[in-house]
């Protein structure tokens, strides 16, 4: 499985170690990952994501999952969240009709 936020698509960056001398050596710099459960209001579930903490921050930001999602490109998104993204719209437009 590789290092990759479900919500904004950050990958591991590769960079060098610099030493006092300036000896240089490769190293990578990984996304800070976590484990959450987000909750869905238009949904009404919960959902288990991978993604980073600054990602979490944003989705806080925005106003939770759903206002996330909908405001996110596609291209960022993993195929989970297209899913759960499309599923976001098509109750909303539901809700809309009616």
């Amino acid at each position: 499985m590789t290092r990759r936020c479900e919500l904004t698509g950050t990958l591991p960056l590769s960079g060098q170690n610099r030493s006092h001398a300036e000896n240089k050596s490769k190293r990578k710099f990984r996304p800070n990952l976590c484990k959450v459960t987000l909750i869905s209001d238009v949904l009404n579930r919960k959902v288990r994501l991978r993604i980073t903490a600054r990602a979490l921050k944003s989705v806080e930001h925005r106003g939770g999952l759903d206002a996330f999602l909908i405001k996110a490109d596609n291209d960022e998104l993993s195929a989970d969240c297209l899913k759960l993204k499309r599923e976001i719209q098509k109750v909303q437009a539901a809700k809309a009709a009616a």
